[in-house]
């Protein structure tokens, strides 16, 4: 099949066709989580964001390595260079060593994770896994004169790197207003500017995960893991690089001048970012205690969801709206998702059921088309998912006699809707959804029933009121020459 995929690099800030460095293959890196708690609605974003893109690249026919790390030192409690590691911090209030709450966490993220359906990444390296590394990073950085040590610190020199290379070319950021605005952090003066960022921490007597380096014991910074990691599993050069769109300043920024510095090159040719998802129009996370956890979505345990959401409703919630766009939560967002992906769900049903007839009345080529055409552009779920609706109706107007299919177009539809449905956007048939249509089913085939003596002793009046009723409570019935058929509106 001909290339024809474009995505939005954040770096040159418009769409680019995709061509990989060395094709088949193509090495993706995407930022993991912070393993200190519980995946909540934010982290289900690029979980399913990037799971979509590795999808869609291995159905092009393109060998991907995606390779997302797990960050379990380093991160310090408020994003920047002071404060506590994140992980520490919780180890110190559960009482666990830090590496009990990194494997706790982590097991969870991936059990949830799998719920959503989202592929394993091909590699899944953890910072504590790669100190040396990242030691040796920070000896190159110094040797070529980008980073200094400073009471048992390392900063990456800021000011030194811009006036060779760009620092704040992905961001937007100004090197001179970066200089005057940013304050300095109490504790920090050791730094020869505030903007400058830490490679390697000193260890304080309490802290608890500490490594052994030539400037002392300490740990590494935040920002050093994935410039480390990204090139050794991918490359001093590799494809994308994707993320939520809150790492694009600072850490991503400085995975740049990290790299550059270094290489005297940049590490990566497309930088991707999904947009924030939010409630009440705030950014949720756990930084501001409005977050709600996967676990609590799928079992409906929060004061503000007014009931369960299973995976594949969350994951067809945020499928609905484009990656780079906002997503604000609602529980009538998620309904209208629930609805939708049942009723996605019950014409494939359908389609399954399909006979071919000698003629065909429906465009199914261009109804392709225009789904490969939204995915080509820059991963358009949105566009993608209209356009299957629309397949949606064909299939319904098939199946009540209005329209007619031939086999090669039924096999053409048929495999159009498996391949998008399953493949790409990784959509999945519940157990407990499908239990749940077998007993509505079963209510409806009751009611059927009863309409249908109805009907035959000319009770006009009672077999319309279950018909007027069924429609009330979101069900479409459809006569049809054999009986009927229903549909969720």
């Amino acid at each position: 099949m001909e290339n024809k995929l474009t995505i939005y690099n954040t770096l040159s800030r418009k769409k680019e066709l995709f061509e990989p460095l060395n094709p088949p293959f193509v090495g993706l890196y995407v930022c993991g989580p912070t393993v200190y708690g519980d995946a909540h609605l934010g982290h289900a974003r690029p979980g399913i964001t990037f799971d979509l893109l590795f999808r869609y690249l291995k159905y092009l026919g393109y060998r991907v390595r995606y390779v997302r790390n797990i960050t379990d030192v380093g991160h310090l409690v408020n994003d920047e260079d002071d404060g506590e590691d994140k992980i520490a911090k919780k180890a110190k209030l559960e009482q666990l060593e830090p590496m009990e709450v990194v494997q706790l966490y982590t097991n969870r993220y991936h059990k949830n994770m799998e719920q959503l359906n989202t592929l394993p990444p091909s590699i899944e390296p953890h910072a504590s896994g790669h100190i040396i590394e990242q030691q040796e990073l920070i000896k190159t950085l110094i040797d070529k004169g980008y980073a200094y040590e400073s009471e048992g610190n390392i900063y990456f020199d800021v000011e030194r790197y811009s006036k060779k290379y760009h620092y704040g070319i992905l961001s937007g950021r100004k090197i001179d207003e970066l200089l005057v605005n940013t304050r300095q952090l109490s504790g920090q003066e050791e730094k020869r500017n505030s903007v400058d960022f830490a490679l390697w921490k000193k260890a304080t007597p309490e802290h608890i995960m500490r490594w052994p380096s030539p400037w002392g014991v300490g740990f590494p910074g935040w920002h050093l893991e994935c410039s480390c990691m990204s090139q050794k599993y991918l490359g001093n050069t590799f494809d994308i690089h994707g993320g939520g769109l809150d790492l694009q300043f600072p850490h991503h920024e400085c995975e740049i001048a990290q790299s550059t510095a270094a290489q005297g090159h940049p590490a990566v040719r497309y930088w991707m970012h999904n947009n924030m998802v939010t409630i009440n129009g705030q950014k949720m996370g756990k930084s501001l205690g409005n977050f709600i956890t996967l676990d609590q979505l799928f079992a409906g345990d929060n004061a503000v969801l007014e009931q369960a959401y299973s995976p594949m409703t969350v994951r067809f919630f945020i499928l609905q709206a484009h990656y780079r766009s906002p997503l604000d939560f609602s529980n009538e967002a998620l309904k209208a998702a629930e609805k939708g992906y049942e009723r996605l769900m019950s014409a494939i049903v359908q389609l399954h059921k399909l006979k071919a007839s000698n003629e065909n009345t429906v465009d199914v080529k261009t109804l392709r088309d225009n789904c490969f055409n939204a995915m080509n552009d820059d991963l358009n779920t949105p566009i993608l998912i209209a356009h299957l609706f629309d397949g949606v109706r064909v299939i319904n107007s098939i199946a009540a006699g209005s329209e007619k299919i031939d086999a090669e177009n039924l096999q053409i539809l048929t495999e159009l809707f498996d391949s998008f449905v399953f493949d790409i956007l990784g959509l999945k048939g519940e157990t407990d959804s499908s239990a749940s249509n077998q007993a509505l089913g079963k209510v409806i085939d009751a009611m059927m029933n009863v309409r249908k003596a109805a009907r035959a002793n000319k009770d006009w009046a009672t077999s319309d009121k279950i018909r007027d009723e069924l429609k009330n409570a979101g069900i479409q019935i459809k006569d049809t020459k054999d009986g009927y058929e229903w549909e969720l509106e």
